[in-house]
């Protein structure tokens, strides 16, 4: 997408309520590899009318605990351009998965590292998913008794970077062959692998592939 900080640089909009979080969420994207601060806020209070005038490349949240009204905001922040990453602890699975659905890009633990939050902005600008494994995980189990809503819309949720993923577990590759023929990092085979099995409610990538197969998207 074009980029409107210009020379490859992406801005990025903090958003904490803490004053502490939010000046140390300041300093990992300023000294973030081709990151530009855009701007902060305290929280979600005058967050879309911040980037509504900011025009961020990607929004960066720090959230206590699930706000049930964030999925809103989180949609619209997509609509206008921006990807979403939200930084929480011990998410409910539910509101995980509201989240995924209105757009948001990553979902992470807040003691994530500089290196971890880099990684994941950069991902999520160019398209991609992700989830920390464990929070994964436990969407998984949650995500697993809704799995009869119509197969339509779980291709839908899947990526085409997924889909081709997925197709490749079906081949019985592991991470690392996996991103040798995808051209990817281990780090990102990896998150994609636990994004799948979130939206598929799969506890195993066995799983992931039989669903796979009856939704049609994986052939035999």
């Amino acid at each position: 997408m074009a980029n409107p900080h210009g020379g490859g640089v992406t801005g990025v909009l903090v958003a904490a309520t803490s004053a502490v979080r939010r000046s140390g969420l300041e300093t990992i994207v300023r000294e973030g590899p081709s990151l530009k601060l855009a701007g902060s806020v305290p929280g979600t209070i005058g967050l879309l009318e911040r980037a509504r005038e900011l025009h961020p490349d990607a929004v960066l949240i720090d959230l206590p605990q699930p706000d049930p009204q964030f999925s809103a905001t989180a949609a619209t922040l997509k609509d206008a351009g921006a990807s979403v990453l939200v930084l929480i602890d011990e998410p409910d699975p539910t509101w995980t998965a509201r989240l995924l659905r209105a757009g948001v890009s990553a979902v992470l633990p807040r003691e994530s590292t500089a290196s971890e939050i880099h990684s994941a902005i950069q991902a999520v600008v160019n398209g991609l998913i992700l989830l920390d494994p464990e929070i994964a995980q436990n969407l998984a189990g949650s995500v697993r008794g809704e799995r009869n809503e119509s197969s339509a819309e779980m291709i839908e949720d899947l990526t085409a970077r997924e889909v081709q993923v997925l197709r490749l577990l079906a081949e019985g590759l592991g991470n690392k062959e996996i991103a040798a023929r995808l051209g990817i990092s281990d780090h990102t085979a990896k998150f994609h692998i636990s994004s799948i099995l979130a939206k598929l409610g799969a506890s195993s990538r066995t799983e992931a592939v039989t669903i796979g197969i009856r939704m049609g998207l994986v052939l035999l």
